[in-house]
């Protein structure tokens, strides 16, 4: 039996061609939104992390004053904001400012709870605790040293502004 060589004709030639153009284009294609569906749920399963971790200390804070009744105003929540996104270019890398805030807050987390006083009159620490810690993320080392403290409430809001060493 005979296999006839379509793969001398030219018009044969064009469609083998085109469906493998076709192919990668399709592949190409495929890989593009698979990459941007696993971004966006990356990026939710941080911020679900974050809320999990804030909602455990804030339920460890409420569980310890509800057992001193007698306490005063304690930390709850720590707000990171970081000023100077858009020089470090994290204002369209949103996962990164989340990587970086979580980091910032796991390091101080250990105020969750305390007294808003005792917090207040040791805001140096806090502020140095901060600026001497070098966060290291996809080759990227970041320096920050804060600019507002504030901590009136039982919101502790910190605005920092960082800087990329190599």
């Amino acid at each position: 039996m005979h296999i006839p060589p379509y793969h001398k004709k030219e018009s044969w030639q064009r469609f083998f061609v085109g469906a493998l153009i076709g192919a990668v284009i399709a592949y190409c294609i495929v890989m593009y939104m698979y990459g941007s569906m696993y971004e966006k749920l990356f990026a939710e399963i941080l911020d679900l992390q974050d809320k999990v971790t804030e909602l455990k200390n804030h339920n460890d804070a409420l569980l310890k004053a509800k057992e001193d009744l007698d306490t005063p105003i304690t930390v709850e929540k720590i707000e990171v904001d970081i000023v100077n996104d858009k020089e470090l270019q994290l204002d369209n890398d949103t996962l990164m400012k989340q990587q970086l805030e979580g980091l910032i807050k796991k390091e101080i987390d250990h105020i969750v709870g305390q007294d808003v006083t005792i917090v207040s009159e040791s805001d140096k620490l806090l502020e140095s605790t901060i600026e001497n810690k070098e966060i290291s993320i996809d080759e990227f080392t970041y320096s920050f040293t804060v600019t507002k403290l504030a901590i009136i409430t039982k919101t502790v809001i910190i605005e920092v502004k960082g800087e990329v060493s190599n």
